[in-house]
């Protein structure tokens, strides 16, 4: 299969790698600080766990908002693989202070240092998809978008696993450490490999005032029609991803009534949906940027996830939370399982052509900005998700109602995808 031939590929495996080791640090650092916080710190510090891990995430989405103009001009200025060498470098030095504060269990430096990891992720992330088209060629782009966004979700689901996993086991804190030292260092070995991607925009002056940059760096996608719509519609992926992700425990325990260990079969099930649905896509495109099953993705979340929640109401669930092994064993147990992975292929099959639609009509020597801006813009998107869930939880709705919430908004998006559709194939 072509697409697989780009992980023995030069100009692709290293970048894959390096992007992998990225997403997988981030989540086993950052899920190893929320179980700690939840099981154990905040109890120490005489703090609210919700209240603390509330403020976790928003650490963690922060850095985006204000750093990713300076990220995007640095990428479009400079030779990219020499950069993400230097991104690298700061991850390992990050990483041994990472280890510190776990090995202290010190609260405040554990939420500097998560500040500081997703201020690295800010600066990389312009960087690891304008790279995509300088390496690739055009009807490669979807077979490449579609892995790296499979190996990022499958980063993400064993970085999460491993850091709630190992955290509170015996040494726990040393387990995890030594996870992030090594994998910063696998890192940046494979960052080593990367092929030169050559400055697109040499002569550009670096703006280094982050608030002027920033409100310059956003007005460029409004001047172009294709670039703009092709970043609503990514953020508007990012916006169901966050509400499924962020009601998956809630629903897991009051909608499903299972425990802990069906809370993370769940976001096993969902990432493996998103990554089936991204290498899939490049099947049924046969390579090329196209966005001819973008409302037909959007069609199928809303209709798996409108039945996630029928499936629930029919669900009973009270006393004490059921272990995976009992929740399987319910009748629902199926028709649960295969609507929330059909919902995340959906999401799969939708996120991957749009962000190919994206590198292909933005001009090489904006590409790294223009990534900056929609990283800006999914950050607003996902802050404006969880915006939403807390204001319907406590208007008193119950996490089935934003699911049919969500079923009933998405229908909206799919004008959306056809006017991407229409904008990129005519």
């Amino acid at each position: 299969m072509k697409q697989l031939s780009l992980l023995r590929s030069r100009r692709f495996l290293p970048l894959f790698i390096t992007q992998f080791a990225s997403a997988f640090n981030d989540n086993l650092f950052k899920n190893a600080i929320v179980t700690l916080i939840t099981f154990r710190l905040a109890e120490e510090y005489g703090f609210d766990s919700g209240v603390v891990i509330t403020l976790v995430f928003g650490v963690y989405i922060l850095p985006y908002i204000p750093f990713s103009s300076l990220a995007g001009q640095l990428a479009d200025k400079y030779e990219k693989s020499a950069l993400i060498c230097k991104i690298r470098i700061a991850e390992m030095l990050l990483s041994f202070c990472a280890a510190a504060a776990l090995i202290c269990e010190s609260l405040w430096w554990l939420v500097i240092l998560l500040f500081l990891m997703s201020t690295k992720s800010a600066f990389f992330g312009p960087m690891k998809f304008s790279i995509l088209p300088q390496h690739l060629a055009e009807d490669e782009l979807v077979a490449g978008n579609g892995l790296v966004s499979a190996g990022t979700n499958i980063a993400i689901i064993t970085g999460t696993l491993f850091g709630g996993l190992f955290i509170m086991s015996p040494y726990g804190s040393f387990k995890v450490s030594a996870g992030i030292i090594g994998v910063a260092a696998a890192g940046y070995i494979s960052a080593r490999f990367i092929p030169q991607a050559a400055s697109s925009a040499p002569d550009l002056a670096v703006d280094r005032n982050i608030f002027r940059s920033t409100a310059a760096m956003l007005s460029y996608p409004f001047s172009d029609r294709k670039i703009f719509l092709s970043m609503l519609g990514i953020c508007w992926f990012y916006f169901l991803g966050s509400v499924f992700l962020a009601q998956l425990p809630s629903f897991t325990k009051f909608a499903m009534g299972g425990n802990e260990q069906v809370s993370t079969f769940f976001l096993v099930v969902f990432s493996l949906g998103v990554g089936a649905g991204s290498v899939l896509c490049n099947k049924l495109l046969h390579g090329r940027v196209s966005g001819r099953y973008l409302s037909l993705s959007l069609a199928g979340v809303s209709i798996f996830t409108l039945l996630l929640y029928l499936i629930s109401l029919k669900t009973p669930h009270g006393g004490s939370l059921l272990p995976l092994s009992g929740f399987i064993s319910r009748p629902q147990a199926l028709g649960v399982i295969l609507s929330m992975f059909m919902v995340a292929v959906g999401g799969g099959l939708y996120s991957v052509p749009v962000y190919a639609i994206l590198q292909k009509v933005t001009p090489s020597a904006y590409m790294s900005r223009v990534i900056a801006s929609l990283n800006v813009m999914t950050s607003l998107a996902m802050v404006a998700a969880v915006g939403m869930c807390a204001a319907m939880l406590a208007l008193g709705s119950g996490v089935n109602a934003v699911f049919l919430a969500l079923a009933a908004l998405n229908i909206f998006a799919i004008p959306l995808a056809e006017r991407i559709r229409k904008a990129n194939d005519g």
